[in-house]
């Protein structure tokens, strides 16, 4: 039996959107995944999210190029402005300097127009709250907010056919994140969290040292296995 539940799944690549897909695909939505090349130094995480998809049996992959990178402001797509190692980032009583300005909410206001285009009334993001950088467009009320302006600005809105953000992974800590996608079959070592990826060769590797990479590393650490991505 086919489904004709919709959605439309943002992709980065990363660990946590590889488990939104994944628990997306599992409860018998067809997906349409999007990725977006936003001037991000860390650009390989654009082909780890194609591989995850095709991997997981999604036929319909779109990626975006918006250049909110060449606004500046951030660590992640102005070179000329380092990304802070762990230690530096512990000094730091602010918002890192690894937040991109707004990013989250473009996104979510592409996916949404695909959203509507494809009939799709759910859209899924990777929003973690827990386990974070302290981003403030990852917050439950960020979420909230803009599953409220989805509705008042789209057309299937307002004709009743109600858009729903849907952050399954918000309130969960990093090492449960990663428990729940090895019960999904997800594979990790597909996937690129790190903010500043070195060229090995032709491999590249992951830092180890920024915020990402520590978080990502204590996440499999306390759930209790390792990361294959470090193999």
């Amino acid at each position: 039996m086919i489904s004709n539940k919709k959605a439309v799944v943002l992709v980065s690549g990363g660990l946590d959107s590889a488990t939104v897909l994944a628990e997306a695909l599992a409860d018998g939505y067809v997906c349409t995944t999007l990725s977006v090349n936003y001037g991000q130094r860390h650009l390989v995480e654009l082909e780890c999210a194609r591989k995850l998809v095709a991997d997981m049996g999604v036929t319909d992959h779109r990626e975006v190029a918006i250049d909110i990178g060449g606004f500046g402001g951030s660590a992640l797509t102005d070179k000329a402005i380092d990304v802070p190692t762990q230690m530096e980032l512990k000094q730091q009583k602010d918002i890192p300097i690894t937040y991109v300005p707004a990013r989250n909410t473009i996104f979510l206001s592409v996916a949404l127009g695909l959203a509507e285009v494809l009939g799709a009334r759910d859209i899924f993001i990777g929003a973690n709250a827990v386990d974070y950088s302290g981003y403030p467009d990852c917050r439950p009320e960020f979420i909230s907010a803009f599953t409220e302006l989805a509705n008042l600005a789209t057309r299937c809105g307002i004709e009743g056919n109600t858009i729903q953000i849907q952050a399954p992974l918000i309130d969960m800590a990093k090492a449960d994140i990663i428990r729940l996608g090895i019960q999904l079959g997800v594979d990790y070592g597909a996937t690129s969290s790190c903010y500043n990826p070195q060229l090995v060769g032709s491999k590249s590797q992951a830092c180890g040292e920024c915020d990402s990479c520590q978080i990502r590393e204590a996440g499999f650490v306390e759930a209790g296995y390792s990361d294959p991505a470090s193999a």
